[in-house]
């Protein structure tokens, strides 16, 4: 039985697809592959794909509308679901989350870069869920323990208050994944009065004078993820 990570590329450019294919299929990642939004979904829903990268900009049914579609049917809700584009305006990443996607990939890109990424998202959907946290985690050098609200980075343990802690601990639950700026709020500060959106930069700021630039990357217009 073929116990391969199942991986659906969508691209109306063959040569994308070949180009994607060949660097997956190297590292053992059983691919399929679509050129447009209709057949996507048709094999998004009899092949039950552990990811799909999805590419914007496709004639007919764009990436969004694929997208918005694959997350109507239940066995695909939480399929992890990657756009791959030639564009980075903030607009149209803004679109893809409210859509339901889980990341961003911006092309040309590197195939290291590519494998690196797919593999993280892959780490981030097979953790727990927001409501179910592991007590432990560890990702890119850092280990969190939530029961003993503890921070060690390459061995060596970091103090962060409560809320610090909190943001930490919710952004390193998910690699890759953006979670918005709502929805931070909602899970670190709850019901308790804050000054705005600006206190979620401070408390971004605080973990980066910590841990280094690499760790929390910002997505303008939407929050913030925990990458490597």
């Amino acid at each position: 039985m073929d116990n391969r990570i199942k991986i659906l590329l969508v691209d109306d450019e063959q040569d994308i697809l070949d180009f994607l294919s060949y660097n997956l299929e190297k590292e053992d990642f059983e691919v399929h592959t679509a050129s447009n939004g209709k057949e996507a979904i048709k094999t998004a829903e009899k092949l039950l794909p552990d990811l799909i990268v999805l590419d914007v900009m496709m004639p007919g049914m764009d990436g969004i509308e694929t997208c918005r579609e694959i997350r109507q049917i239940s066995a695909l809700k939480n399929t992890i679901i990657a756009f791959l584009t030639a564009r980075n305006e903030d607009y149209s990443q803004i679109a893809g989350f409210d859509v339901g996607a889980d990341d961003y990939i911006t092309k040309p890109i590197k195939p290291r870069v590519l494998i690196s990424r797919i593999k993280a998202l892959l780490r981030r959907g097979s953790s727990t869920t927001e409501n179910e946290p592991n007590n432990v985690i560890e990702v890119g050098g850092i280990r969190v323990e939530k029961d003993r609200h503890m921070v060690v980075k390459n061995g060596i343990e970091i103090a962060f208050p409560k809320k610090e802690f909190k943001l930490l601990a919710l952004l390193i639950s998910k690699p890759g994944k953006v979670f918005s700026r709502e929805f931070i709020l909602q899970h670190v500060w709850g019901n308790e009065v804050v000054v705005g959106d600006r206190t979620i930069d401070v408390h971004v700021r605080k973990l980066r004078e910590k841990l280094g630039d690499d760790y929390i990357k910002t997505i303008k217009g939407v929050g913030y993820k925990f990458d490597f």
